[in-house]
């Protein structure tokens, strides 16, 4: 199966969730379920061709007299950010099949999960820097969608509307320095830009390229002091909360500052803009979690802090510390998605998300078997 198809399939599901009927909702959890699952193991059999230090690389032609042809590739960073959108998407289908309401629109709610899916993994195997800004802003489309799914919310509505102009006015600014990245390495083509850190870093263009990028990096991420819509964004359904919110989207920001490090790190600028970014929100996202009473609420502060730490890792000029950075960014996706998913279960049953309310909680829960204790 050719690389592309990690990125058509979930496109092409999310139209056959889209126009499924309203009470096919086995159908329509099962569609997404093997149209995710799929696309996990099929990345999962890249990994022998990858392991090596290999790269894949598939090449649509498009524009070239422009320098832009459709470009998938997919390294070891990005098998392995590959995997945690497709595995963890897989585990939150699943669990949406369960959380979601029988009276919910679910072909929607699965069409737009899909189409979420799809264009994070184009932003993950885009070899092409403008390539990835469009499905970059298409991250952003879907979000506003999925967070203002219950739209007869106000506070979904209002949560939506933030993030798309907050997340959406980065990504604006993000293309503008990939425009001048592209200028600077004469080619737009991802591998020729990783090949050009010197140049990249010597060039006079380089200090308000690194600013527009790190833009659009840091308010997808929710770094301070962009990080006031992700609380907002917590009116979503708490599969989306798990899928967006912990794993995909708000890993994205960092994720493209883990992907240009090789290009961008190593100057002054960097230090100061991206660890001071990282330490200031890493310590605001802390503060304000200790005072939350709603569960999704400390979570979303939680990822801030987290997202925080990762960056301030990134930003300190060091290889050593951007493995680190890596390493947690897989470890917080898989913690928090499961603690979303957790408080999901919590609200749904319990019919709150207040802790205050919730401390009684152990009370209500029936006693464990004797040969548990």
């Amino acid at each position: 199966m050719p690389l592309i198809s990690l990125i058509l399939l979930p496109f092409i599901g999310s139209l056959l969730a889209a126009v499924l009927p309203a009470n096919a909702r086995n159908t329509e959890s099962t569609l997404a379920g093997i149209i995710a699952l799929t696309c996990t193991i099929q990345a999962a059999m890249f990994f022998p061709e990858i392991a090596d230090g290999g790269v894949i690389r598939q090449e649509l032609i498009w524009l070239p007299a422009l320098g832009l042809n459709f470009v998938v590739r997919m390294d070891g960073f990005a098998w392995m950010f590959s995997m945690l959108v497709l595995g963890i998407g897989s585990l939150v289908v699943l669990y949406a099949r369960y959380y979601m309401s029988p009276a919910d629109p679910v072909p929607r709610f699965f069409s737009f999960l899909l189409a979420f899916m799809g264009a994070m993994s184009g932003v993950v195997l885009s070899g092409n820097i403008i390539q990835l800004v469009f499905f970059w802003e298409l991250t952003s489309l879907f979000s506003f969608l999925l967070i203002g799914y219950w739209h007869h919310r106000q506070d979904a509505r209002r949560g939506a509307r933030m993030a798309l102009t907050v997340t959406g006015t980065g990504g604006l600014c993000m293309f503008a320095g990939m425009l001048i990245l592209g200028h600077i390495v004469g080619s737009y083509d991802l591998e020729n830009v990783l090949a050009a850190g010197e140049q990249v870093r010597a060039h006079d263009l380089y200090t308000p390229m690194l600013i527009m990028i790190l833009l659009g990096a840091l308010t997808k991420s929710a770094q301070f002091p962009f990080h006031f819509w992700l609380p907002h964004a917590m009116a979503a359904p708490t599969p989306v909360s798990a899928y967006l919110h912990s794993a995909t989207m708000v890993k994205a920001g960092v994720f493209l500052m883990a992907r240009l490090w090789p290009v961008l790190a190593g100057t002054d600028q960097w230090f100061w803009i991206v660890s001071g970014t990282g330490v200031t929100t890493l310590l605001v996202g802390g503060f304000f979690a200790m005072f939350q009473r709603d569960l999704k609420g400390l979570l979303a502060y939680s990822t801030i802090s987290h997202l925080g730490l990762i960056t301030l890792l990134l930003g300190l000029n060091s290889p050593l510390a951007a493995v680190a950075a890596v390493f947690h960014i897989m470890n917080h996706a898989t913690f928090k998605a499961s603690l979303f998913m957790a408080a999901g279960i919590v609200d749904h049953e319990s019919g709150t998300r207040d802790m205050d309310r919730l401390s009684g909680l152990r009370k209500m829960m029936p006693s464990p078997p004797r040969w548990l204790v």
